[in-house]
């Protein structure tokens, strides 16, 4: 049965220095959670807390409703899998992952039940004689898994268990473990410095700067509806543009914004902000169109740099105030650099903040429900 994991007040200090700040959390059972930020926002220590590897400063942290802070990191029911491999290069793939239960005492037969179970769900069952030296990034990491999973846990924490591979084995990797959630149901959290990582695979998504939470929420809720500038540029790639802007009017019917001293028509879109006041207006390089249909006018850019995707182009683009645009558009769209082009916007998926990086307007409709 799946595990829920709450975290009530959930503090970390260094002498003086606290680096967690109080953090409320509740994981529910057979969730996939990934925690998501930058360097030094305090994701990994925050993990190796639930899993007993750091102390609790302050707060409670509760596993299906057990207080868990004083309980030893092996009586928690979790399985932890690293950045690093951390395999026994001396012992087979085998040994490697019937280690473990040997030196809990469990019987031959069962070790070997469980071994030959998890490598016939990682496909690993032609490795089980080799040396981890005889295996690839991407086996190696497969075989730090199975040793997670051969103790049958109820929690599976994974600090960023992808770094080490190349992009395409990451892609790969990021599959089976999301087929690995689905089979077999526990409840899991995972660390990642990479939105799309996070995207891709998570159930919930849990945006983590300088020890405290900016917004939780499914993948497209944070990518439709940030709370925060922070979270918006964050989530989302390439990341959302970003362009200083002033409030010349705003209403019920929409609002009309100064973008680069140009008066921008935005109907539709309610921003909560009084007239004069400085914004920032974001909008994401996928909702720009190039040409002069298509939405609102955002003006005229100049092409500093194209690149041609196949499927998509992302241009790399500057306006006259020096503000810098990307956009990307399905296709192959035959632009140069150094050309100049107009930038349409459709008004309802843009976003607004203000001058705190709250989001005092986000799209009306989710762009992926509308119908054009």
């Amino acid at each position: 049965m799946a595990t829920t994991i709450v975290l009530n007040k959930i503090l970390k200090r260094y002498g003086s220095a606290e680096v967690i700040h109080g953090i409320d959390l509740k994981i529910e059972p057979g969730e996939f959670t990934v925690f998501v930020g930058p360097s030094g926002c305090g994701k990994s220590t925050l993990l190796r807390m639930i899993a007993g590897l750091e102390a609790i400063s302050g707060g409670d942290l509760l596993i299906d409703g057990e207080r868990m802070n004083d309980v030893a990191a092996s009586k928690r029911g979790i399985a932890m899998v690293f950045q690093s491999y951390a395999l026994y290069p001396h012992m087979s793939v085998y040994k490697n992952l019937a280690f473990g239960l040997e030196t809990a005492g469990y019987k031959k037969a069962e070790i070997d039940r469980r071994v030959r179970d998890v490598a016939k769900i990682l496909k690993i069952e032609d490795y089980l004689q080799r040396k981890p030296k005889a295996l690839s990034g991407g086996q190696r990491q497969r075989v730090a898994i199975g040793r997670a999973i051969v103790r049958e846990p109820k929690i599976f924490l994974f600090d960023e268990p992808l770094s080490n591979l190349d992009a395409e084995l990451r892609v790969a990797m990021r599959v089976e473990i999301a087929k690995l959630h689905q089979e077999l149901g526990n409840t899991m959290i995972y660390v990642t410095h990479d939105q799309v990582e996070a995207m891709t695979m998570a159930d919930k998504i849990v945006v983590l700067k300088d020890g405290n939470v900016m917004q939780v929420g499914a993948p497209l809720d944070l990518y439709n509806r940030p709370a925060t500038q922070f979270v918006a540029g964050f989530i989302g790639s390439p990341k959302m543009n970003f362009i200083a802007a002033t409030v010349e009017s705003a209403d019920e019917r929409g609002a009309v914004l100064s973008i680069a001293g140009r008066s921008v028509r935005l109907p539709g879109l309610k921003v909560a902000a009084a007239p004069g006041a400085a914004v920032t207006f974001g909008v994401r390089p996928e909702h720009l169109t190039v040409g002069a249909e298509g939405g609102e006018r955002l003006g005229e850019v100049t092409v500093q740099l194209v690149e041609h995707l196949g499927g998509e182009t992302v241009l790399y683009t500057v306006n006259h105030a020096g503000d810098t645009l990307n956009a990307s558009v399905d296709g192959q769209l035959k632009v140069s650099h150094g050309e100049r082009v107009t930038l349409m916007v459709d008004p309802l998926v843009c976003h607004v903040f203000d001058a705190n990086g709250r989001a005092i307007a986000t799209p009306a409709i989710p762009a992926a429900q509308r119908v054009a």
